[in-house]
């Protein structure tokens, strides 16, 4: 039975503030105020931030390989904030989350039940990003009671194509990535792509107390969890697996997606039955940091409807 102690009554410095379920501080927070607060699972104390509009089902973000807390766009998690909480988390041993970081996607994603359970939820919807998507198709497989809406971002399936620009995993490695190396994985390549990656870059960075770096232990047990997952499934159709996800689903990437290929989003849309399809142009790997207004309305149809 899986082990739970709630200590979010520590700030960033471990200080004792307020707790986060009062809904007056909550309300108030933005992305680059809000606390970084920690709770126990299984021994391991795992960092979070949670903000937003106290009403209906929370948003729960799973970040893409190597990230933490602070690789989202606040553009984007304070306009979903305002109608709904949303969380940003630090997995095992990510960043500031303390434990030995995961190296199979199915561990990953009882990990991020567990926490989902431990604060409290009997429901979020799912938010993933890349890596993150494979985290949260898993959680919902394995744990489908806890998810009502699922959003799969620059992400791909068990299984899928692994087609990728030969770059990706030496700039991917780097020990600490500059804003050349981000705009190569995640934009699109016209001078337009460029600019909105630059516009992103700044954003990201507007936090005074950033989450700290990940391990290169993060990296290797990441890069092995991808490769085990990704292995070609046998079968007519591998990827009916995913018929067993019944949420509603928006998939969304850029047309050139060079980590993750872009027919993985397809192959997404066309095995999860309640699932809708969205390419942005001009885009890759991070389309929705590149449209950010864009991906806003959509994804606040696609959660409010």
């Amino acid at each position: 039975m899986t082990a739970i102690t709630v200590v979010d009554f520590l700030d960033y410095d471990h200080n004792r503030i307020a707790h986060p379920l009062q809904r007056g501080q909550a309300m108030s927070d933005t992305h680059l105020t809000a606390p970084t607060r920690f709770i126990e699972v299984d021994g391991d104390r795992f960092a979070y931030r949670r903000w937003g509009k106290a009403s209906g089902v929370p948003l729960f973000f799973v970040p893409h390989f190597r990230a933490g807390l602070d690789h989202w766009d606040p553009l984007l998690t304070d306009g979903l904030a305002e109608g709904r909480e949303v969380i940003l988390f630090d997995g095992r041993g990510i960043a500031l989350s303390s434990g030995k970081p995961r190296n199979r996607i199915e561990d990953m994603a009882d990990d991020i039940a567990a926490v989902i359970q431990a604060l409290g939820l009997e429901q979020v919807d799912l938010l993933g990003f890349s890596m993150g998507g494979f985290q949260v198709q898993e959680v919902t497989l394995r744990h489908p009671q806890l998810v009502r809406k699922l959003l799969l971002l620059g992400t791909g399936l068990r299984g899928g194509d692994q087609t990728m620009d030969p770059k990706v995993p030496e700039v991917a490695t780097h020990p600490d990535l500059d804003l050349e190396d981000f705009l190569f994985l995640f934009f699109g390549r016209s001078q337009a792509a460029r600019e909105a990656g630059r516009a992103f870059w700044e954003r990201r960075h507007q936090r005074a107390d950033q989450d700290s770096p990940s391990s290169l232990e993060v990296a290797q047990a990441q890069l092995e969890a991808f490769a085990t997952y990704t292995e070609p499934l046998p079968g007519e159709n591998p990827y009916a697996y995913l018929n067993a996800i019944t949420q509603p689903t928006l998939v969304l990437n850029g047309e050139n997606d060079v980590m993750i290929a872009s027919i993985n989003s397809w192959h997404l849309a066309q095995n999860i039955p309640n699932a809708q399809l969205l390419i942005y142009p001009d885009a890759g790997h991070g389309a929705q940091f590149q449209y950010p207004e864009r991906f806003l309305k959509h994804a606040l149809q696609f959660l409010d409807e």
